[in-house]
C-alpha cells in the first residue's frame, strides 16, 4: 500500500479493504512506516497507539478522512496545527508541527505568527471565562446579600 504522510492514496473504500485484507498490525506497522520516511520520526502517540494497533489505525482513519476530505492547503493545515498546540500548551506537538510546516513551505513569519494568534486567542478565552465567572459569582453573592467589597449597596 502507497502511503504518503501515513494515509494511504488510494480512496477510503480502497483503504479500508487494505486494513481488512492486511490486519490492524501490519496496516499500523506500515503507517508507522510511511510517517517516518516522509517526516524523519513518528510521534510519541503514534509509537504509544502501536502497541494496540487498532487504536492507531483507528485514529489514523479518522485523521485521514478529515485531511483527504480537507480543501486546506496542507501548509495551512500545519499552521493551523501549530496555533492549537500552541494554545493547548503542548510543545512536542508544536515542534512537530513547526517542522512539518517547514517542510511544507511554511516561513519563519507565517509560523511566528500562527504562535502570536494562539496566544491572542488562548488569552481572550482566560479573560472571557474569568470575565463570566466573575460576573456569575456578583450575582450569586448579590443574591445572598453578601457585601462585595468596594460596592456600595
Amino acid at each position: 500500500m502507497e502511503s504518503q504522510m501515513g494515509k494511504p492514496t488510494e480512496g477510503y473504500e480502497q483503504i479500508i479493504k487494505s486494513v481488512l485484507e492486511s490486519g490492524a498490525a501490519e496496516t499500523a506497522q506500515s503507517w508507522m512506516d510511511a510517517i517516518l520516511a516522509e517526516n524523519g520520526r513518528v510521534p510519541l502517540i503514534f509509537e504509544r497507539m502501536a502497541e494496540r494497533p487498532e487504536v492507531l489505525v483507528s485514529h489514523l482513519l479518522y485523521k485521514t478522512s478529515v485531511l483527504k476530505t480537507s480543501t486546506l492547503e496542507p501548509k495551512y493545515v500545519e499552521l493551523i496545527s501549530i496555533a492549537v498546540s500552541s494554545a493547548l500548551r503542548c510543545n512536542h506537538c508544536t515542534d512537530y508541527h513547526v517542522q512539518a510546516a517547514i517542510r511544507k513551505g511554511a516561513t519563519k513569519d507565517e509560523i511566528l505568527e500562527a504562535i502570536l494568534i494562539a496566544g491572542l486567542t488562548s488569552q481572550s478565552t482566560v479573560l472571557a471565562d474569568a470575565y463570566r465567572t466573575y460576573a456569575e459569582s456578583i450575582e450569586e453573592c448579590t443574591a445572598c446579600a453578601m457585601k462585595i467589597p468596594g460596592e456600595d449597596q
